[in-house]
């Protein structure tokens, strides 16, 4: 999988070319980032997530987890989803 990087307001979007799909996935936490204003990034997404899981919202259907690679070196699960 292709990995790349986009700024948006001067924030990282990370995202990676998935081939057998041809279609962008951005990281979701990247993208909360930009667009909330909150002091517990990780947090405000678990809380977030978890509502849309409990009203079914089609938007948590289409999360998926990628392996990325953080700033220690070591390879975590994260949520990212397409365009959609």
């Amino acid at each position: 999988m292709n990995k790349a990087l986009q700024l948006f307001e001067n924030k990282r979007i990370r995202n990676a070319w998935d081939e057998e799909n041809e279609e962008w996935l951005f990281f979701i936490v990247d993208i909360v980032e930009v667009l909330a204003d909150t002091d517990n990034l990780r947090r405000y997404w678990s809380d977030l997530k978890r509502k849309l899981k409990a009203e079914r919202n089609q938007l948590y259907e289409n999360i998926v987890q990628l392996k990325m690679q953080s700033a220690d070196g070591a390879k975590y699960n994260a949520d990212v989803a397409n365009t959609e």
